[in-house]
């Protein structure tokens, strides 16, 4: 038995500007979610910090956890709760050493067990595999399994992140196989009656 029940882990759309603080904001009044990723592409840090400041402070209002995808310099920048690493964005150790012992570090693992042990070895705070569903919101180089997750879940403690084309309809088979969080996006985002709206049916799912 998990010791916490599994929590909603939100993933910022490319495009975080416009009235999309507005959304969050929505989004966050509307039930748990334990963490945000702010994830942007091809910024320079000077414009992403400055999307990303009012972001964090309505995370911080309703004590969600802040996290940054890729760049640790910008997580160190923002004094983030933390950073989400893919496998080309950096050494753990390394960013740690710049972001202290509090950091929530995490790193994307795809559907290997292998690749999630060394990242826990190197002080990693929790692993993600995926994508377990086809998604629009990134290309899809790696198909992770069911299997992946209940075989990490049953060997160590070390919480796992599962992620890619999550909706309320397709994410109870990842729960009961052990996920400790469900990452979403689109389906929160792009809910056709609105980011709050989902949130209550991931809500309703995981409770």
């Amino acid at each position: 038995m998990k010791e916490f029940p599994c929590q909603l882990y939100l993933i910022s759309p490319l495009d975080v500007g416009g009235d999309f603080p507005a959304h969050l904001e929505a989004a966050l009044s509307a039930g748990s979610v334990a963490a945000f990723q702010f994830r942007v592409k091809e910024l320079d840090q000077h414009e992403a910090a400055a999307l990303a400041e009012p972001l964090q402070a309505i995370c911080a209002a309703h004590d969600v956890a802040f996290i940054v995808n890729d760049s640790v310099a910008l997580a160190k920048r923002l004094k983030a709760d933390g950073v989400h690493l893919g496998q080309g964005d950096g050494d753990v150790g390394e960013a740690r050493e710049l972001l202290g012992r509090d950091a929530q570090i995490g790193v994307t693992c795809h559907n290997s067990r292998h690749l999630a042990m060394e990242a826990a070895e190197a002080g990693a705070d929790y692993v993600a595999f995926g994508a377990f569903y086809p998604t629009a919101t990134k290309s899809v180089d790696h198909v992770a399994e069911l299997d992946t997750l209940q075989k990490w879940s049953f060997v160590t403690e070390v919480p796992c992140v599962a992620i890619g084309g999550i909706t309320p309809s397709n994410a109870k088979p990842l729960i009961d196989a052990g996920a400790d969080f469900i990452a979403v996006s689109g389906a929160v985002w792009n809910h056709p009656h609105g980011p709050a709206e989902a949130v209550k049916a991931f809500n309703a799912l995981l409770a």
